[in-house]
């Protein structure tokens, strides 16, 4: 009851006169301050969703994650997937009056892949030996051995092109000045709000019809409701699982509720006790209730997983469902010499949900002999300790609670940097110490060619292998949950999670 007034008493307020902005600006409302406007150096989907607007890519990927050109028309690629040349779109400007071109689309592949620089998406380009510019409007980038998910590569946001000069002017600070060639320019941006406006000379035909879109940090989930509610908001995101039955009926709001591309798992050590043991693994996938794990921490608005990648995840193929069995997990455990269990601590992040599904893996686990500590963490210092390693034998976390999306929209990104030999941290996100020569040599081989046949052979045998060695536990295939305005259209959740406003999207 209090919670309701409280929610009042924030939407009147929100509501006062004087504070409602015009029928063409679009509020969007989210949960977290943005950590940077410079493409290149941003791992956050909240601020790369941001940074979309206001630069673009030689490729994009939509709002259902599908390839599409962008400043590029085109492109092709030899056999062996060791260069690709782009044919660029002519008569297009950065928002500061420059031009884009070839050596634009170099200078910005070459200061973000290189690692002097020390910029977050610097991985993206570590299979680029060198950019050449075969002419104005045509760039070829020469591979240090083949990588057929390249394409899908530079449609990632780290991949968006930014103006030299606002580099070689701003230097470290160009993350405050951004200037790309997206359909919105740069107004200003402080401690929790960002604001653009329309690029009035966008190289597509037809301006965007929304005037300006401001992002406003509001990290109270009701809060953020309630600006929905009182029209001082027109897209809020996430809505939290237990808060979406609230907003179904309303009159005014429609609410987004998607499957995502975004896989959730326990990764187990698996370089470590006891879970080095396969035996163990598959324990664990059976002493889980899968159907009850989604409907106690996300309130029936998640899937099951039944393969390493995700349903609408390219090349994806369906393996199978480990089902909730505890008879058989205690078998497995006995035989593994473990007959009274173990205990051992699960790490993950200190946000609710999070702690939500820890707790019912505890429980889950308890019922089976297990005793499992949960060490929630904040952000910075989980990211330390994921990634602060020198390799498996520093590395503290045992089984971490986490998940993983393709930004790329391809099975490379969706499988590769979670479970190749080569991706341990600290270089990408293999927190399972998990290798096998047959999976490594099945993404090496997916990488190997373009041809789209020879891929899906090799993504279907990465998936095989790593569903049969379990090194994590399988959950769920979260959804995508939003909320906004009937009167806004052409906005959406892509599958990964970020926020896609189409170049036409418009209010009534």
């Amino acid at each position: 009851m209090l919670h309701s007034v409280r929610m009042l008493l924030v939407a009147l307020l929100l509501a006062a006169p004087g504070a409602a902005y015009g029928a063409k600006d679009l509020v969007v409302g989210v949960p977290a301050t943005l950590t940077g406007l410079d493409p290149a150096d941003l791992n956050d989907n909240l601020s790369q969703s941001a940074a979309r607007l206001m630069f673009e890519g030689l490729y994009n990927l939509d709002e259902h994650m599908k390839l599409q050109p962008q400043l590029a028309e085109s492109y092709e690629a030899t056999e062996d997937a060791k260069e690709f040349t782009f044919h660029l779109r002519k008569g297009i400007t950065f928002h500061d009056g420059t031009p884009f071109n070839a050596q634009a689309v170099k200078f910005s592949f070459d200061r973000a892949g290189n690692p002097d620089n020390h910029l977050k998406r610097q991985s993206l380009y570590v299979m680029i030996d060198h950019t050449d510019v075969v002419d104005d409007y045509t760039v070829r980038m020469v591979l240090k051995y083949p990588f057929g998910a390249f394409v899908n590569d530079v449609a990632h946001p780290g991949a968006l092109i930014m103006s030299p000069k606002s580099i070689q002017e701003y230097g470290k600070e160009v993350t405050r000045h951004p200037s790309g060639t997206g359909p919105y320019t740069f107004v200003s941006w402080s401690a929790d709000t960002l604001k653009m406006k329309k690029n009035e000379h966008y190289w597509k035909q037809g301006q965007p019809k929304i005037d300006t879109i401001t992002y406003r940090t509001v990290p109270e989930n009701g809060a953020r409701i309630a600006m929905l509610q009182a029209g001082e908001a027109q897209f809020i995101y996430p809505v939290p699982p237990e808060l979406i039955a609230s907003l179904q009926n309303s009159p005014t709001v429609t609410v987004f509720n998607e499957p995502s591309i975004l896989g959730r798992y326990v990764y187990l050590n698996n370089m470590r006790k006891p879970f080095n043991d396969p035996r163990v693994r598959l324990a664990l996938n059976y002493a889980i209730d899968k159907q009850a794990f989604i409907k106690v921490v996300f309130n029936g608005h998640a899937d099951p997983i039944d393969s390493p990648a995700p349903q609408l995840l390219p090349f994806y193929e369906k393996q199978g469902f480990y089902a909730y069995d505890p008879a058989k997990a205690k078998a497995l455990l006995a035989e593994a010499g473990y007959p009274n269990g173990f205990e051992s601590t699960l790490t993950g992040g200190a946000d609710t949900l999070v702690q939500r599904g820890m707790q019912f893996i505890q429980q889950q686990l308890a019922a089976v002999g297990i005793k499992i500590n949960v060490e929630p963490l904040e952000a910075g210092v989980l990211t330390a300790k994921m990634f602060n390693v020198k390799g498996p034998e520093d590395a503290t976390i045992v089984m971490l609670y986490g998940g993983w999306s393709s930004s790329t929209g391809d099975a490379d990104w969706g499988l590769r940097p979670i479970l190749y030999t080569k991706s341990f941290p600290p270089v990408l996100s293999n927190l399972a110490w998990y290798s096998n020569p047959v999976t490594d040599a099945a993404i090496e081989a997916g990488l190997a060619t373009v041809d789209l046949t020879k891929r899906a052979a090799a993504y279907a045998k990465v998936q095989e292998q790593a569903w049969k060695d379990a090194p994590w536990i399988f959950l769920s295939v979260d959804h995508s949950l939003a909320a906004y305005s009937k009167k806004l259209h052409g906005a959406f959740m892509r599958p990964d999670q970020q926020f896609y406003l189409r170049t036409d999207a418009s209010l009534d």
